[in-house]
């Protein structure tokens, strides 16, 4: 595809401090910024004819921050073809790092869009569980999607690459969570030969089958999504969050600190 940034696969350095703030800054200068509405329907319709298996990640604050306690994770962030900024605190980080952040990409709302422009062509949907994985099924049936593969989001990798490797969608959804999606994406885009678009969607299919409602307008518009899904499931999220956020903070001000040596080897200024 073109004018989308590519990186070729690299093995990580090792996690000194001084490696955690390099790849932390890397990962952030690594996002493409959607600048406005027209870049917006320009990156939606390249996505429609991948010349080969690509892979469409979005960070967000939670992802930066399993990427810096988590090598693995934070390699298959880094090999994916196209990253997008997910939610206000990456906004944030990169403005503190001088980069334009551009639109809000976040993939509950940009997934339905590439799924409805794939209309009428073959999908694959592997995550969550049934009933939402179902309903989740009969939705973006409904809207076009020809699904040739669906399957719930526990299962080891191979159950998901066998099932790409027969059905060949043109699209794969999946919402497995991090960092077993992640992990899934990049196995895929090696297994497979044929042009595919393989999208990370946490949890996008949750969301289209019912198991989890979106936040009112007026949060989603001004980036307060987060506290809205904590007041829904504050056990399973109040530490991504309420701790989490603080924590990735302290990423940005260490990057920050870290200065010229946190740019070594990234290929940029921050």
């Amino acid at each position: 595809m073109t004018g989308i940034p590519e990186r070729a696969p690299q093995r990580l350095p090792g996690r000194t401090m001084a490696a955690r703030t390099r790849e932390f800054l890397e990962l952030h200068q690594r996002i493409h910024c959607i600048g406005d509405e027209r870049a917006h329907a320009a990156l939606l319709e390249e996505l429609q004819h991948p010349s080969r298996p690509y892979i469409v990640s979005f960070v967000n604050a939670h992802a930066a921050n399993l990427g810096w306690n988590t090598p693995s994770m934070l390699e298959s962030l880094l090999r994916s073809d196209l990253l997008l900024r997910d939610g206000i605190g990456v906004k944030l980080g990169l403005k503190a790092f001088g980069r334009p952040h551009g639109l809000n990409m976040n993939g509950t709302d940009f997934i339905p869009k590439i799924a409805r422009a794939y209309k009428g062509r073959r999908a694959a949907l592997f995550g969550t569980r049934s009933p939402w994985l179902d309903t989740a099924r009969q939705k973006l049936e409904a809207e076009g999607l020809v699904v040739v593969a669906c399957h719930d989001g526990f299962s080891p990798p191979e159950v998901y690459l066998d099932l790409a490797a027969e059905t060949k969608p043109e699209l794969i959804i999946l919402a497995m969570g991090m960092p077993k999606q992640e992990d899934i994406a990049v196995r895929l885009r090696e297994r497979l030969s044929h042009p595919v678009l393989i999208v990370n969607g946490g949890a996008i299919l949750d969301f289209l089958g019912g198991k989890v409602t979106r936040a009112p307008e007026l949060l989603r518009n001004t980036g307060l999504e987060w506290v809205y899904r904590l007041y829904l499931e504050p056990k399973r999220l109040a530490r991504r969050y309420l701790l989490g956020i603080p924590v990735f903070f302290s990423h940005v001000a260490m990057t920050r600190l870290a200065g010229p040596r946190a740019s070594e080897g990234t290929g940029r200024a921050p």
